[in-house]
Protein backbone atom coordinates (compact mmCIF):
# COMPACT_ATOMS: atom_id res chain seq x y z
CA UNK A 1 0.00 0.00 0.00
CA UNK A 2 1.36 3.17 -0.70
CA UNK A 3 2.10 5.90 1.74
CA UNK A 4 -0.75 8.56 0.33
CA UNK A 5 -2.96 5.52 0.80
CA UNK A 6 -2.41 4.52 4.46
CA UNK A 7 -3.90 7.71 6.08
CA UNK A 8 -6.99 7.08 6.22
CA UNK A 9 -9.19 3.82 5.96
CA UNK A 10 -10.43 2.68 2.80
CA UNK A 11 -14.16 2.71 2.53
CA UNK A 12 -15.93 -0.31 -0.16
CA UNK A 13 -18.03 1.77 -2.92
CA UNK A 14 -19.71 0.61 -5.68
CA UNK A 15 -17.97 1.01 -8.78
CA UNK A 16 -20.61 3.37 -10.38
CA UNK A 17 -19.76 6.06 -7.44
CA UNK A 18 -16.04 6.61 -8.89
CA UNK A 19 -16.15 10.43 -9.77
CA UNK A 20 -16.87 10.98 -13.73
CA UNK A 21 -13.28 11.99 -13.91
CA UNK A 22 -11.93 8.53 -12.78
CA UNK A 23 -15.05 7.03 -15.20
CA UNK A 24 -14.31 9.16 -18.04
CA UNK A 25 -10.38 8.14 -17.75
CA UNK A 26 -11.26 4.15 -17.12
CA UNK A 27 -13.74 3.87 -20.59
CA UNK A 28 -11.34 6.18 -22.58
CA UNK A 29 -8.36 3.64 -21.72
CA UNK A 30 -10.32 0.56 -22.32
CA UNK A 31 -11.71 2.28 -25.51
CA UNK A 32 -8.07 2.93 -26.67
CA UNK A 33 -9.27 6.97 -26.76
CA UNK A 34 -6.20 8.86 -25.54
CA UNK A 35 -7.28 12.30 -26.42
CA UNK A 36 -10.32 11.54 -23.75
CA UNK A 37 -8.56 9.35 -21.41
CA UNK A 38 -5.43 12.49 -21.47
CA UNK A 39 -8.09 14.83 -20.84
CA UNK A 40 -8.80 13.61 -17.64
CA UNK A 41 -5.21 14.25 -16.28
CA UNK A 42 -3.54 17.62 -15.05
CA UNK A 43 -0.64 18.80 -17.65
CA UNK A 44 1.50 18.04 -14.60
CA UNK A 45 0.35 14.52 -14.04
CA UNK A 46 2.84 11.71 -12.87
CA UNK A 47 1.52 8.06 -14.03
CA UNK A 48 3.49 5.33 -12.15
CA UNK A 49 3.26 1.56 -14.18
CA UNK A 50 5.09 -1.55 -14.35
CA UNK A 51 7.74 0.73 -12.22
CA UNK A 52 8.12 3.63 -14.06
CA UNK A 53 6.74 7.18 -13.75
CA UNK A 54 5.93 9.25 -16.83
CA UNK A 55 4.86 12.85 -15.55
CA UNK A 56 3.28 15.56 -17.51
CA UNK A 57 1.25 15.48 -20.76
CA UNK A 58 3.67 13.89 -23.56
CA UNK A 59 5.41 11.78 -20.94
CA UNK A 60 1.38 10.49 -20.22
CA UNK A 61 0.58 10.49 -23.77
CA UNK A 62 3.06 8.25 -25.25
CA UNK A 63 2.31 5.96 -22.06
CA UNK A 64 -1.18 5.69 -23.34
CA UNK A 65 -0.44 5.32 -26.55
CA UNK A 66 2.36 2.63 -25.89
CA UNK A 67 -0.29 0.71 -23.59
CA UNK A 68 -2.99 0.58 -25.99
CA UNK A 69 -0.90 -1.56 -28.84
CA UNK A 70 1.37 -3.77 -26.33
CA UNK A 71 -0.60 -6.21 -25.50
CA UNK A 72 -4.00 -7.81 -26.25
CA UNK A 73 -6.12 -7.79 -23.39
CA UNK A 74 -9.59 -7.46 -21.56
CA UNK A 75 -10.09 -5.60 -18.60
CA UNK A 76 -12.95 -6.09 -15.88
CA UNK A 77 -13.63 -3.55 -13.03
CA UNK A 78 -14.01 -6.06 -10.35
CA UNK A 79 -14.11 -3.20 -7.07
CA UNK A 80 -13.73 -0.08 -6.06
CA UNK A 81 -12.57 2.04 -2.26
CA UNK A 82 -12.71 5.38 -1.70
CA UNK A 83 -10.11 6.72 0.63
CA UNK A 84 -11.03 10.38 1.17
CA UNK A 85 -12.92 13.02 -1.35
CA UNK A 86 -9.72 13.18 -3.89
CA UNK A 87 -8.10 9.38 -3.64
CA UNK A 88 -9.62 6.15 -4.69
CA UNK A 89 -8.64 2.77 -5.92
CA UNK A 90 -10.14 0.84 -9.06
CA UNK A 91 -9.10 -2.72 -8.93
CA UNK A 92 -9.54 -4.31 -12.06
CA UNK A 93 -9.01 -8.01 -13.56
CA UNK A 94 -6.73 -8.80 -16.54
CA UNK A 95 -6.65 -11.12 -19.21
CA UNK A 96 -4.52 -11.08 -22.58
CA UNK A 97 -1.24 -12.23 -24.06
CA UNK A 98 1.19 -10.46 -21.48
CA UNK A 99 3.19 -12.55 -19.46
CA UNK A 100 1.19 -13.97 -16.81
CA UNK A 101 -1.62 -14.18 -18.95
CA UNK A 102 -3.81 -12.75 -16.09
CA UNK A 103 -3.68 -10.23 -13.11
CA UNK A 104 -5.36 -8.08 -11.00
CA UNK A 105 -4.31 -4.38 -10.73
CA UNK A 106 -5.06 -1.58 -8.03
CA UNK A 107 -5.10 1.67 -9.83
CA UNK A 108 -4.64 4.00 -7.21
CA UNK A 109 -5.82 7.58 -8.06
CA UNK A 110 -5.25 11.09 -6.54
CA UNK A 111 -7.12 13.94 -7.73
CA UNK A 112 -6.87 17.46 -7.56
CA UNK A 113 -8.85 19.01 -5.27
CA UNK A 114 -10.10 22.02 -6.92
CA UNK A 115 -10.93 20.74 -10.13
CA UNK A 116 -10.68 17.02 -9.74
CA UNK A 117 -8.71 15.79 -12.39
CA UNK A 118 -6.26 13.29 -12.18
CA UNK A 119 -2.68 14.11 -10.38
CA UNK A 120 -1.59 10.89 -9.92
CA UNK A 121 -1.93 7.38 -10.73
CA UNK A 122 -0.06 4.73 -9.44
CA UNK A 123 -1.17 0.95 -11.12
CA UNK A 124 0.38 -1.80 -9.39
CA UNK A 125 -0.67 -5.94 -8.58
Amino acid sequence: MHDNQTRAARTVIDPDALPETITRYLNAHRAHDTATALSSFTPDATVTDDGATHQGTEAIEQWLSRSATEFTYTIELTGAQKTDATHYTATHHLEGDFPGGTVDLRYEFALRDHDHLIEGLVIAP
